[in-house]
């Protein structure tokens, strides 16, 4: 692959399509991009930066992003601060490598996070691409949401005037600097970062030729008013129902038992948890073979149960449930004293205008009330994506099956809904491809070690600083970006996707331990009898 026309390969061996200065493009100076932008946009920097060298803002400037690339490419780096209202802007960050390939990659959020996600950015530069982050027009980390209180123009620019802002005026720019016309444009990012991308694609169709999309939080309002209800269900601590973390251990560890070898592999990683019916007998306290000192009484059950279960109500469906094997995520969501942040402070800023609204009080209306509103716009539902598709955009969606922040099915439920809404039927293998991931959980890690990393959106900084695509195998096969450029660009289907893991799984230099085939829906990955469930080639997609 990689015979791309004008623009080459983005992989880190090939060619750029031009070193910058080559093409009489503009100095890297404020004087440059003088005149470039609206009226309504404003120049904040423009910086050199050498080969080999770092860039980033600190913990006061970026509270949500203070971790700075290392070892970048040589870059021009603009930063643009553009007015949205009267009470509401936003500032974006834009990477110019010297060496360009010809194509653009916008990278997304996390949670409700405010600044610029300049670590993932690092990362595309290395591929060629020009890089742009928005900060979604506010300075927060991701559970803090005091910004949106009564900030409407500011909740705008968080669901969608941002990024799309961000989108158009980096275009602008980046055919400025290296005077010439942009071949592709790309996107990739996990959670909000997923939404991001979708909500952009659906709202404006001709913004991306590919996106990249993890477990994306498509649904916030549902998923926000769920966060809080799911976070009731163990609380208060003190009380019989409350499941300790010794006793979410006990069902982490009796999931493992009862769902692994549905796939026909004891490895300690559950590939089908939608295929496992688990039986809950077997951690309940007096029944005969269970170990009285790890196992949970009927009321811990019943909470274990609705956390597993769709959140509906009156008979309609609104969110669902947790998966097994999510359970090692458990504390974030239902090991703490109160609902998680993101939930119950998306209730008071965004939703009731109510700092102090008492989480105790939620009641199902506020769900209800959650759907109707959405405040700032930020559910990406509007399915029917088939401008996008028409135009000859392609998405890759996977999401972790160990996933215990957004749960797994809503990403099932997401696909389903786009394939009625473009035609009905399933697969939708022309244009979008979703992949789950066995024993990944939420956008990047694995406790079971799992082959997780396959160079998705926030992957790359969980491996280091100045770390791109997937150390050793720096292909098409194995990372997921250069796959969606080969599918958009050469029309190569993406049949699957190799991830991997390593002996520590955070550690490429610790040697490769196990690596996998994802397979994209509805296919499963499945071993080859009698070969080692090890190595990709052991597996087949069927």
């Amino acid at each position: 692959m990689f015979s791309i026309g004008a623009a080459q390969s983005v992989g880190a061996e090939q060619e750029p399509r031009y070193t910058h200065g080559t093409k009489d493009g503009v100095a890297c100076t404020l004087d440059a991009f003088s005149g470039v932008l609206p009226d309504h946009a404003r120049l904040e920097s423009v910086t050199l930066v050498e080969n080999g060298t770092s860039y980033g803002e600190d913990r006061m400037r970026n509270p949500a992003y203070p971790i700075s690339p290392t070892d970048l490419p040589e870059l021009c780096v603009v930063v643009v601060n553009d007015t949205t209202s009267p009470t509401s802007s936003y500032r974006f960050g834009l990477f110019l490598p010297t060496r360009w390939n010809g194509r653009f990659l916008a990278v997304g959020n996390g949670g409700f996070a405010g600044g610029i996600n300049w670590l993932d950015m690092g990362a595309g530069t290395h591929y060629g691409f020009a890089v742009m982050s928005t900060d979604t027009g506010h300075n927060s980390t991701s559970g803090d949401l005091d910004w949106a209180l009564g900030q409407p123009e500011k909740q705008k620019d968080f669901g969608f005037r941002a990024m799309h802002g961000a989108v158009v005026l980096s275009k602008l720019i980046i055919q400025t600097y290296y005077n010439d016309d942009l071949s592709y444009s790309y996107y990739s990012g996990c959670s909000t970062g997923g939404r991001q991308g979708l909500k952009e694609l659906q709202l404006y169709p001709d913004s991306f030729d590919g996106a990249l999309v993890g477990a994306p939080a498509w649904w916030s309002p549902n998923l926000a008013t769920w966060t809080t209800k799911v976070g009731t269900y163990n609380l208060p601590l003190n009380a019989s129902n409350h499941i300790p973390a010794a006793g979410v251990t006990t069902l982490s560890k009796e999931a493992r038992r009862q769902c692994d070898g549905i796939d026909g592999v004891l490895d300690g990683i559950i590939s089908a948890p939608q295929h496992c019916d688990f039986d809950f007998t077997k951690v309940m306290c007096g029944r005969p073979g269970v170990d009285k000192t790890a196992c949970l009484t009927n009321e811990q059950v019943k909470t274990a149960q609705r956390a597993y279960a769709d959140y509906t109500i009156d008979g309609k469906f609104v969110f669902p449930g947790l998966s097994l094997g999510s359970e090692d995520l458990w504390s974030v969501l239902l090991g703490q004293g109160a609902p998680d942040a993101r939930g119950q402070e998306y209730v008071k800023m965004f939703l009731l205008g109510n700092k102090d609204w008492d989480w105790r009080t939620y009641n199902d209306s506020i769900a209800t009330l959650a759907t109707a509103a959405d405040p700032g716009d930020l559910a990406a539902d509007r399915f029917n994506a088939s401008t996008f598709r028409d135009r000859g955009g392609k998405i890759i969606m996977y999401h972790g099956d160990a996933d215990g922040l957004i749960p797994t099915k809503s990403s099932d439920y997401f696909y389903s809904q786009v394939a009625a809404a473009t035609g009905g039927t399933q697969p939708l293998t022309s244009w979008f491809r979703y992949f789950h991931v066995p024993g990944l959980g939420h956008c990047g890690g694995t406790r079971v070690d799992a082959p997780w990393y396959f160079a998705g959106g926030n992957q790359a900084g969980t491996l280091g600083t100045g770390v791109h695509s997937v150390p050793g195998f720096v292909d098409a096969k194995h990372d997921a970006l250069l796959a969606l450029v080969d599918w958009v660009e050469e029309e190569a289907p993406v049949d699957s996707i190799i991830a991997t893991t390593w002996h520590d799984p955070s550690n490429p230099a610790s040697g490769v331990l196990r690596q996998r085939p994802l397979c994209p829906f509805p296919q499963k990955a499945m071993l080859t009898s009698g070969r080692n469930e090890v190595v990709s080639s052991s597996w087949r997609c069927e």
